[in-house]
């Protein structure tokens, strides 16, 4: 059984309110990301108090109310499926505050956790901010929105961010890692993949591998499914008649993502 793939656990925690995945350093081998998916119906609310950790709320789909502080942001969230492909609305909240999620329509939300230590401000993260990036070329092209970019310095840890890679496509591709604290080359990021596929019942390939091969898996990741990656080259390949959706998250000591090619593979980039 792989340590790196993680299947739906649906365990209620409330009327009406649904945890779906649930990854922190106690379960895992992850001591800088943690995650979260919970699934809140109608006028539902979910309340959690953080520690000494911050959290960005990704309105993945439907719409959703955040209090924080005495402050609410309503009517957050853009789409009703990842794959209308519009940026969604998220929120930062810093460490060791209390923050509440309302659903103003059946919502499926992500809650991306970090360590911190010093607090920041509360801030909404609007879709309409984000402008699409289009990375690759050939057979390596997909849309990425960057939610939380270490170029945004809201955040002390955390980097979150949307993919999308079209049918028969390949992502986080030339195979990459950043397992290294060897700035300014290399930065040691963990992270963490969550999946969706359209038509649901597709299905895409991830490798996580190390150069010493201590680590070396290949999954097949279907609709719904949370990838690990503590460490490690970690490639998609996406299926001819299939759309992939991941949303990332990534953390570790220092909030900058600089990626190392796997040399045996790198070539791919100048080839004509």
């Amino acid at each position: 059984m792989s340590k790196l793939l993680r299947k739906p656990m649906k365990e209620t925690i409330s009327e009406g309110v649904t945890l779906v995945h649930k990854v922190t350093k106690d379960d895992s081998d992850l001591n800088y990301v943690g995650f979260k998916v919970v699934d809140i119906e109608t006028g539902k609310k979910y309340q959690e108090t953080l520690a000494k950790q911050e959290c960005c709320i990704v309105a993945l789909t439907g719409k959703i109310n955040v209090t924080e502080g005495g402050e609410t942001y309503s009517d957050l969230g853009t789409r009703e499926s990842v794959f209308e492909r519009k940026p969604t609305d998220s929120v930062y909240v810093s460490n060791d505050r209390t923050f509440e999620v309302e659903a103003v329509t059946n919502a499926r939300v992500v809650l991306c956790y970090s360590p911190s230590e010093q607090q920041l401000p509360t801030k909404v993260l609007k879709g309409e901010d984000i402008e699409p990036e289009h990375r690759g070329k050939y057979s390596n092209k997909r849309m990425v929105h960057n939610i939380l970019p270490d170029s945004n310095p809201s955040a002390n840890s955390l980097l979150v961010v949307e993919v999308f890679t079209e049918t028969g496509n390949w992502s986080s591709y030339p195979p990459h890692k950043h397992d290294q604290e060897n700035l300014p080359e290399e930065s040691f990021l963990e992270e963490s993949y969550y999946h969706e596929m359209d038509p649901p019942q597709g299905f895409v390939f991830q490798r996580v591998y190390t150069d010493d091969r201590s680590i070396d898996e290949t999954m097949t990741v279907e609709n719904g499914d949370v990838v690990l990656v503590p460490a490690g080259y970690h490639p998609v390949g996406v299926p001819d008649g299939y759309s992939s959706y991941y949303l990332n998250v990534m953390a570790g000591p220092e909030r900058i993502w600089k990626f190392h090619n796997d040399p045996d593979h790198e070539w791919i980039l100048d080839r004509k």
